[in-house]
């Protein structure tokens, strides 16, 4: 395995411990994404684990905000809090809310969870950043079923228009959402050729391939130009944990005590084994 691979297998271990705790969530989702937290964090974004709020860090929105456990291991396996905290997750007084709240957790940047939102915020603190002449880099996670959402392709028309080259989307392309499949619910289509057609650079790409998802975006700065980038990642829920993947209906589940273990042990083997 990589450097990048190892770090997702970790952040998936910590993300399993802290859904074993809690007994249910949105796992499937918070699995996809883990591949893209690994090459953000491991390769792609500035930051200071012991300083959250530098001014010189990149920014990343959980656009998908339910998804905040799978950001919330990627933070604790790297250093911003204790791994301790993601026993916590949603409980009572916890700063590990079920969705992500910057006022409570080190490392969050926008509160996220009302779907569509985060694209729109994440897009405003890319133009701050342009007009206030910084450098930082700003990053969003978008899920495919939130994709249904008209702010999203509100954002797309204005991010394009502002030439916002310092800004990256990406999309979990994992062709499910809460109540059935994309296809299903209000079919997709060619996400990377309509992302395009609104002025954008757009790549897919293996989302569930941490360092073809670092290399995508770094091609992308390196060829966008004036435009904002899109990274379609084309993933699958619950990546990762064999039997998650399996489910029909795997956004959000219950996970009994032995599941968790039969998870985690399946992501412990990959370590040891490599």
């Amino acid at each position: 395995m990589t450097d990048l691979e190892k770090l997702a297998v970790r952040i998936r271990i910590a993300e399993m411990k802290c859904f074993k705790k809690r007994g249910f969530g949105h796992v499937g989702g918070s699995l996809s994404i883990v591949d893209t937290l690994a090459a953000l964090y491991g390769k792609l974004m500035k930051y200071d684990p012991t300083n959250p709020q530098w001014e010189g860090r990149d920014y990343l929105v959980m656009s998908k905000g339910h998804c905040g456990p799978g950001l919330y291991a990627a933070l604790a396996v790297e250093g911003f809090f204790p791994e301790e905290w993601l026993m916590t997750l949603n409980e009572p007084r916890t700063k590990l809310p079920s969705h992500c709240d910057k006022n409570l957790t080190p490392g969050i940047d926008m509160s996220t969870g009302s779907l569509g939102q985060g694209a729109s915020t994440s897009a405003g603190m890319a133009l701050a950043a342009k007009l206030n002449g910084q450098e930082n880099k700003v990053f969003c996670i978008l899920g495919d079923g939130e994709c249904d959402e008209g702010q999203v392709w509100e954002m797309l028309l204005f991010a394009a228009a502002r030439k916002l080259n310092n800004y990256v989307v990406f999309v979990d392309y994992n062709y499910k959402q809460l109540d059935g499949s994309t296809d299903d619910v209000l079919p997709l289509g060619d996400l990377r050729a309509k992302f395009e057609a609104f002025g954008w650079y757009a790549v897919d790409v293996n989302g569930n391939d941490p360092d073809a998802v670092a290399n995508a975006v770094e091609t992308g700065f390196a060829q966008n130009g004036d435009r904002p980038i899109a990274v379609v990642l084309h993933t699958k829920k619950g990546f990762g944990v064999d039997f998650i993947e399996e489910m029909e209906f795997n956004h959000h589940i219950t996970l009994t005590e032995e599941e968790a273990d039969r998870a985690i042990g399946q992501l412990e083997r990959r370590l040891t084994n490599d």
